[in-house]
């Protein structure tokens, strides 16, 4: 009996342990996860326009295609190879990060450039969708998986580079939880975004209140704007955390000036104020950050669109 009872206190305790060691991982996952708000925003803002111009029956399958191949990006590629490169290599997880953030200042500058220099993307119009809808929908999925990698990619370098020293067995199990984490909630917030207005079409015609198809029809009107609305919260998101990194990265690498003069800055706006102090930092720094973004964002675009581009076509055409 004593050895059945000392046998039952190891496995409580092992059950305690790893218990534990889940919240340790949630913990870590969540953590990591909120560091990469501006690349997540910016995927949620981003896929739904892969949908557009597809009958209905297709938006969801299109999103699950894409989501699945998101979880691919992240568990079978990124997640193995951000680990090689955090127990064998972390002297280049600031560099990986600082050139992640200058993409994201890239892809938030372009946008708002775009804002001022209106221009056409014929690939993104579904005009040829009556002649091969099937191959036109595989070339938009597998589009999207691409955009999706590169996102990705941020996502867990972020996440990898906020998680505490510890063995490779966490490290994983917390990158695998960011993964999945953000996957679901990327994804599942698009193919709510996507249905919105076929759900609230739904009410304005067979509600049977009239405050419930005055409902609907209120949700057919708001998602143009709602869509608008994440598309400008995500382009500053992404202005805001890619400076942030390549503020932070500067810093790390022996350049502090940038990052010490906005932090000193910050300082002094919040100390001035007797309320929310952490707050008025925090703003503060946030917006010198997506300035900071936004200057960086618009010296790439000309590198990029006269150079890499045009390097990597070469590349890709050879």
């Amino acid at each position: 009996m004593s050895g059945l009872l000392a046998l039952l206190d190891d496995v409580a305790g092992i059950a305690k342990v790893a218990a534990a060691s889940v919240d340790d991982v949630i913990g870590q996952a969540a953590k990591a996860g909120a560091k990469a708000a501006g690349a997540v925003i910016d995927d949620a803002a981003v896929t739904p326009k892969y949908v557009t111009g597809f009958k209905p029956a297709r938006e969801l399958p299109i999103v699950w295609r894409i989501a699945r191949g998101s979880i691919k990006n992240k568990l079978l590629f990124l997640l193995p190879i951000g680990l090689l490169l955090a127990n064998f290599a972390p002297w280049v997880i600031t560099p990986l990060l600082m050139l992640g953030g200058g993409y994201l200042c890239f892809e938030g500058a372009e946008k708002v450039y775009h804002l001022f220099v209106p221009h056409h993307h014929d690939a993104d119009e579904p005009k040829d969708l009556t002649k091969d809808p099937a191959h036109l929908e595989e070339e938009k999925v597998q589009g999207a998986i691409k955009t999706d990698f590169i996102l990705s990619a941020e996502i867990m370098t972020i996440a990898l580079a906020e998680i505490p020293d510890s063995n490779i067995y966490m490290e994983a199990a917390t990158l695998a939880a960011v993964a999945i984490g953000i996957t679901v909630m990327v994804y599942g917030s698009v193919a709510l975004i996507v249905k919105a207005d076929d759900f609230g079409l739904l009410l304005s015609k067979k509600g049977r209140l009239s405050a419930t198809r005055s409902f609907g029809r209120g949700i057919v009107k708001a998602m143009p704007g709602f869509l608008k609305g994440l598309m400008i919260v995500g382009t500053a998101a992404m202005l805001w955390v890619g400076g942030s990194i390549v503020i932070h990265g500067l810093d790390v690498l022996g350049a502090p000036w940038l990052y010490d003069t906005i932090h000193h800055i910050a300082e002094e706006v919040a100390h001035a104020s007797t309320q929310a102090q952490g707050f008025i930092k925090w703003a503060v720094t946030a917006a010198f950050d997506g300035v900071f973004g936004l200057v960086l964002g618009l010296a790439l675009i000309p590198i990029v669109s006269k150079l890499i581009v045009p390097a990597w076509n070469s590349l890709r055409g050879s």
